[in-house]
């Protein structure tokens, strides 16, 4: 069944290529394909194209559906093009020709769109969960350890003293920051594009505020050209958001596999957390972390490869845009495996006391030296010329106790009730339960 056919058939090598992957992703929109059809059906209603009890049998029937897709009891039959073909097919075999009447006033374009939209709103919210928890977890962690010092690295050469609690406190502002991108990304996919049909919208006296209300957008694409537009804007600006995301889980698992290696033994993981070899007894292996960062460059290529799927189309609908659910939909299940799982390791995260006692660290502390002889009245310039001669002499002891960093973000001064502050603002900007009310009422229209 399609919802555009009509005496001629597709030859099925035509069909089996366009098709192509729809069928897997399309089972995740039919929750949202119901939800968008309940909004749509009252709308109608309330300009006439649906009497009072038509509309009451539709949303009867839509919330059956709706039940038996929560309960995995609803399926894509053979031979039914997409999950918009199969609930209208449910509803005219249970209730008859209303069935016909749900699909006045929208296109399959506007339907696609809405469902997506809904769909991306709540994966983004699941985004959101995992990143603020792991980022809670993060300010705990650079609390807990922002006593403990180890070293820190530029060119990856041994560079200044660092600290735990400043490694950890990065990571957790650098995901602050990249939830406010994941905004500017909730922000384009809550608008409602349904009413925009085929793009250039409909001559029957649609109410689109109604629709808008009552799946709980805060806007629409006004202009009906722009709301199609607004597929492939949409998932590129997610795109650039996960990528974001992903940039900082992978710099926190290439840190973690290289602080687990022998050489440096900074941290290390409980033996259920890692995995071994099939010959070498010893191992230890951090493939979590490892996988982590082969995810995350997987999902910082999302952007590149999105901007190519979309290049050189003109205004409207191409099909081309079906594949970026390819592309968009596990990307958005990669990352939220990869802040799962990078919460659920720190959560048993082992650190080494006492690193910077370790001879081999010396060096670490010239900055140190040359800024005491500068605090003591000698010249930048011949202080450090002193402090790298003593070095180039093998004559450089420093005093380890002059590590007193005192200004915000350093590792006397970790800020980290600012960072919670900043944090907290990005979470703010989320306006979940405004959803979550809208739908309830929608759920419960009668």
């Amino acid at each position: 069944m399609k919802l555009w056919q009509k005496n001629t058939t597709s030859k099925k090598e035509v069909e089996h290529f366009t098709v192509g992957r729809d069928p897997e992703f399309d089972i995740l929109l039919a929750p949202y394909d119901v939800l968008g059809s309940m909004a749509h059906a009252a709308m109608l209603n309330s300009i006439g194209l649906l009497t009072g009890e038509e509309n009451e049998i539709l949303q009867k029937g839509l919330k059956e559906i709706y039940e038996e897709i929560k309960q995995g009891k609803f399926v894509i039959e053979a031979g039914v093009e997409d999950v918009h073909s199969q609930v209208e097919l449910v509803l005219t075999r249970r209730f008859g020709a209303v069935g016909k009447k749900l699909h006045s006033g929208r296109s399959r374009n506007d339907q696609v769109l809405v469902d997506l939209k809904l769909f991306y709103r709540d994966a983004i919210r699941e985004l959101f969960d995992e990143a603020s928890s792991l980022a809670e977890q993060l300010i705990q962690l650079a609390e807990t350890y922002k006593e403990d010092l180890m070293p820190g690295y530029t060119h990856t050469q041994l560079a200044m003293p660092s600290s735990f609690g400043l490694w950890f406190a990065s990571f957790a502002e650098g995901l602050s920051e990249d939830l406010s991108l994941l905004q500017v990304a909730f922000e384009l996919s809550n608008k409602n594009p349904l009413g925009s049909a085929a793009g250039y919208g409909s001559s029957f006296p649609l109410d689109r505020t109604i629709t808008t209300r009552l799946l709980g957008f805060p806007d629409m694409h006004h202009n009906v050209l722009n709301a199609q537009n607004s597929r492939g804007k949409t998932e590129r600006t997610i795109a650039f958001a996960l990528a974001g995301m992903a940039g900082t889980l992978n710099k926190l698992s290439s840190d973690v596999v290289l602080f687990c290696n022998q050489h440096f033994g900074f941290i290390s993981f409980p033996d259920e957390l890692t995995t071994g070899s099939s010959i070498m007894p010893h191992k230890k292996n951090p493939d979590v972390f490892e996988l982590i960062r082969a995810k995350t460059n997987q999902i910082q290529s999302l952007p590149g490869t999105i901007g190519q799927l979309l290049g050189n189309l003109t205004s409207g609908y191409h099909r081309d845009m079906q594949l970026l659910k390819e592309e968009i939909f596990p990307g958005l299940e990669s990352l939220r495996s990869c802040l799962q799982m990078s919460n659920f390791m720190l959560k048993s995260i082992q650190i080494r006391k006492n690193i910077l006692e370790d001879p081999f660290y010396i060096h670490l502390f010239s900055v140190e030296a040359v800024n005491e002889l500068v605090l003591k009245g000698v010249p930048f310039r011949d202080a450090y010329k002193q402090i790298g001669e003593d070095i180039e002499a093998n004559r450089f002891v420093p005093n380890q106790k002059i590590v007193v960093h005192s200004h915000e973000g350093s590792i006397g001064n970790l800020s980290l009730n600012e960072i919670r502050a900043k944090l907290k603002l990005a979470c703010s900007k989320f306006d979940f339960e405004g959803i979550d009310r809208a739908v309830k009422i929608l759920i419960d229209l009668k």
